[in-house]
């Protein structure tokens, strides 16, 4: 099963995408350490948030 130019892009971009989401979390890990603390809390938040949003851009952006 041959894959197309257009279903490699989506993957590629997909995986980039996901792969910053973690590189965003332990980037957050590393800031704050084990005891994440209120600040810390909020920045997991608000990545979850963000990678909602970028997901969401990331479909509209590639949709056919």
């Amino acid at each position: 099963m041959e894959i197309d130019a257009a279903m490699r892009r989506k993957i590629v971009v997909s995986l980039v995408s996901v792969g910053a989401f973690f590189a965003l979390f332990i980037g957050i890990g590393a800031t704050y350490g084990p005891d994440l603390g209120e600040t810390g809390g909020l920045a997991l938040v608000g990545a979850i948030a963000l990678f909602v949003l970028v997901m969401a851009g990331v479909g509209l952006v590639l949709q056919d």
